[in-house]
């Protein structure tokens, strides 16, 4: 009876199976703690001591620690990785997950991301966050057409002027050579009769070293993000414009973590919008004061040079509506009525 079952062949048989079922529970367990250890690369062009960083610092603990080490980001911050204006193209091709762009640097791709980097359009947190409640829709729409989602939104302080001089007056600030981060940066520096030059955040001490830049047109973060009291004397703050950074992350990447993953990821993201822009209206106060430990003399900007920034921004913005897109137009409209209803 060659093919009869040997004794205790039947329990042996058992035993084996549950052990083969065991190994591909263990096979399932171990894939699913492969999955559970994704581990996403974020490019930042910030260094640490920058509120923005240290918001994304908490945004990943949040991550992690909801997801019980689901899913890991490694952050690569200060342009340690990827160029900051490189990050927005990065993501989208994949070759990182996530990274954090500021918005106005991309205005040569659509007039909507121009709309806060005009003066006097978010001349203060309130009228910026109206602001990006009015644009949210359509960016959220634009980023979803090209492979992108954006999770999080955070304004940066009010700017000014960084000088070693002190700026009395309007006459100041001609002829002197400026270093500002934007087309429409740009644009204004020119109507103010100043040389104004598009730079890298990273590149700033270098221009001032060679006398590239006399100055900088920036916020207080910045300035002690660059250790602008080794090359300036005085901060003449304007306020003028709350231009945004945002968080965004490769589409792909996003869907292949489980839903709960990617509820985690959402909700984390809301969570640092809330507290980026509480972040920021401290960190403007912080950072000024720093500015004033290190020997800089900070003061509001004289009323001739407000008074000219505020027609140039009145220039700027009809320029802004002429050329503008029906559905951008239709995002200005929308401020224009949360600001009348004050919501």
């Amino acid at each position: 009876m060659n093919g009869a079952p040997k004794p205790g062949g039947f329990l042996m048989s058992f035993k084996k199976a549950l052990a083969i079922a065991a190994f591909s529970s263990t096979i399932i367990l171990s894939g699913n703690a492969v999955y559970a250890q994704t581990t996403w690369t974020m490019a930042s062009g910030y260094p640490e001591s920058s509120f923005f960083t240290q918001n994304i610092r908490l945004f990943i603990k949040d991550v992690e620690e909801k997801s019980n080490g689901k899913l890991k980001i490694d952050l690569r911050s200060n342009d340690s990785l990827i160029k900051h204006d490189a990050i927005k193209r990065a993501v989208q091709s994949g070759q990182v997950q996530i990274g954090e762009i500021r918005l106005s640097v991309y205005g040569n791709e659509g007039l909507i991301y121009d709309l806060d980097n005009l003066p006097g359009v978010a001349t203060d947190y309130d009228k910026a966050y109206k602001l990006m409640e009015a644009q949210k829709p359509f960016l959220d729409e634009l980023f979803k057409k090209n492979g992108m989602r954006i999770i999080t939104y955070v304004a940066w302080p009010g700017q000014g002027f960084y000088t070693k001089e002190p700026v009395n007056s309007l006459a100041d600030l001609k002829g002197q050579k400026l270093r500002i981060y934007s087309k429409q940066t740009q644009i204004l520096g020119e109507k103010l009769g100043m040389q104004a030059l598009i730079l890298p955040f990273a590149e700033v001490p270098q221009a001032f070293s060679t006398g590239m830049i006399q100055s900088l047109w920036t916020s207080a973060q910045t300035g002690v993000d660059v250790q602008a009291w080794n090359y300036t004397k005085y901060f003449t703050y304007t306020g003028t414009q709350h231009t945004k950074n945002a968080i965004i992350v490769n589409e792909r990447a996003f869907r292949q973590l489980d839903k709960e993953t990617q509820d985690i990821v959402l909700e984390a993201g809301q969570r640092a919008t809330d507290r980026g822009w509480e972040m920021s209206k401290q960190a403007s106060a912080d950072r000024e004061k720093v500015l004033k430990d290190h020997g800089m003399v900070v003061s509001q900007a004289p009323q001739d040079v407000m008074d000219r920034i505020e027609e140039i921004g009145k220039e700027m913005v009809a320029d802004w509506l002429a050329a503008a897109k029906p559905e951008e137009k239709a995002v200005y409209e929308k401020y224009q009525e949360l600001l009348k209803a004050g919501k």
